[in-house]
């Protein structure tokens, strides 16, 4: 039987949690005041009513600010939000042709497949044989290769035309 590990607490260390013998001490204002001994710098937190907060934890010695830790926490917290709600979900739309589509119904999917890209999403062409179409498959290259051409200005192939079962499949990614 061992021993449990020592439970890893995310963030920074922050007061007597650092365990080490000296720090770079920088106070609250930003002034570096060089290597400090830890008591010292502990000393320093308790008078200013801040905490000692480890900023940079690998460098030697550790990087050490006086701070509200409660306060950084809370802007950190913040700052993670904000990436968050600027990310965008790149999600995979789905377009199904036949063989063997009409003009007009072929310009509907194109119209859409505009607007895919526009919002930045991905699109995956399926073309479905059903039957007899199989014997022709150089039908459903020719129409694959009519929607790369199409779409050549607004998006670019990500994976060429291949065969999966009875259904041709061809990616394209926006621009």
């Amino acid at each position: 039987m061992r021993a449990a590990a020592p439970v890893q607490k995310d963030g920074p260390r922050v007061n007597e949690e650092i365990r080490v013998r000296e720090v770079q001490l920088i106070d609250a204002s930003g002034h570096n005041h060089g290597p400090t001994p830890i008591q010292a710098a502990l000393d320093a937190a308790q008078a200013a009513g801040l905490d000692l907060v480890e900023i940079a934890p690998n460098s030697t010695p550790p990087v050490c600010k006086l701070l509200d830790y409660g306060k950084y926490k809370f802007q950190a917290q913040k700052k993670a939000a904000e990436a968050r709600k600027k990310q965008k979900v790149v999600e995979v739309k789905e377009i199904k042709l036949r063989p063997m589509i009409d003009d007009h119904d072929y310009q509907v999917k194109m119209r859409s497949m505009e607007r895919f890209f526009e919002e930045g999403d991905k699109v995956k062409i399926t073309l479905r044989f059903r039957g007899r179409e199989m014997a022709h498959q150089e039908l459903g290259y020719k129409l694959l290769n009519r929607v790369k051409e199409d779409t050549v200005k607004i998006a670019k192939v990500e994976s060429e035309p291949r065969f999966e079962g009875r259904q041709m499949v061809m990616m394209l990614a926006p621009r």
